[in-house]
């Protein structure tokens, strides 16, 4: 039987573009992770990892219109979305290149032997060292930051990891590019262009995780796919890590105080939010709590008027446009629920925003509404009407773990529920929002991209500095003569590394 071709698809129309590769049979995956893994020692230099890494940031800066065009015509995510996007690829590259060269992330520790302690201290040396092959699995809805480019790769490539790419089908043309760029790259800086390989196919995604010389895994995607990967990799035989970043709800709360003070400012930055890039970020606010009465009714109509005013959008596959028309139309059909402004299919390719109401207290318990509590991706969000405080608290003790909370408040005066409202939203996510919106993530070492579950699989960030956390391991030497020590461990710090040394910064 002949391997399956994979095809670029326009998703304006729906047409096969071009013929791109083919799906990866098990005996292909077998030899990318093996090739990947045999040329793990060339990525032990800190100085040409940092080399590489500044160079494909080079090379994807160089190769731009091209990258851009390709990507444009497998996500219709547009031109100007694209080329901002691979400039923030780019940087993410270049300041992984600054994060190794600094050194701070091998947390490197010595403690003298001490005798005088109880019980007495050996002489211990701690710092991090690379887990080995990195399985990277690509976003739809990001072809460059969160694809073959982007933070998960540059984040376990600057860790020392090789990393095997599994390409997202919706862009496999761009992650053929891109892949070619980094391997490039690889060749410019003296490393083998092996530490970054890839692969197309469904079964090769489920090999991948299965494989034994894969040590971790990255993945950006649904709750669904995501799960499946985590279980395999945990049911394996030696488990190993799985990032996973799987869905988020991202809630947002409006004070009463907020809604009186400010409500056409607050329902039009939601409705510029919510419909950005068709309501295709991993961070688009899903769901907003709006006070019941007058000040909140104002605020529904800015937030109409800004979505009405938004012209219809094309997904990045018909298989999520038909999961969106689906899943609105299943949502606007439960009792009590309207939608001011009607959500769903445009024409044959494209899709309209929208959103829907609830009373709050449709929620405050189990029942059929809790499918306005899950996930819908594209250009809706649910806004539930509250009464009180108090019911505001009901409805957030049943939301899933989250990637960002919001929580709009008086920014003049005092608003007695700011404080009790911002702690009950401290334990739905891992970044923390006040009178902002959340889509839009910084790169920055303060950084979190992760929350609770399902949000991500694990306690790490996707995005800033610390990702390249996720691909490393502690090693401790005890009592080790100082020529047999690596030379990061070494007495006279030959490398010049940050480090504490007897509990105390060196």
């Amino acid at each position: 039987m002949s391997a399956a071709p994979v095809w670029s698809v326009d998703p304006r129309t729906g047409n096969p573009r071009e013929q791109v590769a083919v799906e990866a049979t098990a005996e292909e995956v077998d030899r990318a992770v093996r090739a990947a893994h045999a040329v793990r020692d060339a990525l032990a230099d800190r100085a040409a990892r940092a080399a590489f890494l500044r160079a494909a940031a080079e090379l994807l800066e160089e190769s731009g219109a091209h990258i851009v065009e390709a990507a444009d015509a497998e996500t219709a995510l547009g031109p100007a979305r694209l080329t901002g996007e691979l400039a923030r690829t780019a940087a993410q590259l270049r300041s992984f290149a600054e994060v190794v060269d600094e050194g701070a992330y091998l947390d490197v520790h010595i403690d003298h032997q001490d005798g005088s302690r109880t019980p007495p201290w050996p002489d211990l040396r701690r710092y991090k060292i690379p887990l080995g092959a990195v399985a990277v699995y690509a976003a739809s809805n990001f072809p460059l930051a969160f694809s073959v480019p982007g933070g998960d790769t540059a984040s376990a490539l600057a860790a020392g990891c090789p990393v095997v790419v599994k390409a997202h089908p919706d862009h496999p043309a761009t992650s053929e590019l891109c892949a070619s760029v980094l391997r490039r790259a690889a060749a410019r800086t003296g490393l083998p262009e092996d530490v970054v390989t890839l692969v197309h196919g469904f079964d090769a995604g489920v090999e991948l995780i299965r494989h034994p010389l894969v040590s971790a895994a990255g993945f950006t995607g649904s709750v669904r796919g995501g799960r499946a990967l985590f279980d395999a990799a945990a049911a394996r035989p030696a488990p190993i890590p799985f990032h996973g970043e799987l869905g988020s709800l991202n809630p947002v709360v409006v004070t009463g105080a907020a809604a009186a003070e400010r409500a056409g400012e607050i329902g039009a930055g939601l409705g510029g939010s919510m419909t950005l890039g068709a309501g295709q970020f991993c961070t688009k606010p899903g769901f907003v709590l709006v006070p019941e009465g007058a000040t909140g009714d104002q605020l529904l109509k800015a937030l109409t008027e800004t979505v009405s005013s938004t012209g219809s959008g094309v997904l990045l596959d018909h298989r999520m446009r038909d999961a969106f028309v689906a899943g609105v139309r299943e949502r606007a059909a439960l009792p009590d629920v309207v939608a001011p402004v009607t959500p769903g299919a445009a024409g044959e390719h494209t899709v309209s925003a929208g959103f829907l109401t609830v009373p709050a207290a449709r929620l405050a318990a189990k029942g059929p509404h809790d499918a306005l509590l899950e996930e819908c991706f594209g250009p809706v969000t649910v806004i539930a009407r509250y009464t009180s405080v108090d019911e505001i608290a009901a409805v957030l003790a049943r939301l899933p773990g989250n990637l960002t909370a919001t929580l709009q408040t008086a920014t003049e005066g005092d608003d007695p529920d700011a404080a009790r409202l911002l702690a009950a939203l401290t334990p739905l996510a891992g970044r923390i929002l006040v009178n902002g919106w959340p889509t839009g993530v910084a790169v920055a070492p303060a950084q979190h991209h992760g929350g609770p579950y399902p949000a991500t699989t694990s306690t790490s960030t996707s995005v800033g500095a610390t990702a390249i956390e996720r691909w490393l391991r502690p090693v401790t030497y005890q009592s080790t003569p100082e020529a047999l020590l690596p030379p990061e461990l070494r007495e006279d710090n030959p490398l010049g590394l940050p480090r504490r040394v007897d509990g105390r910064r060196a």
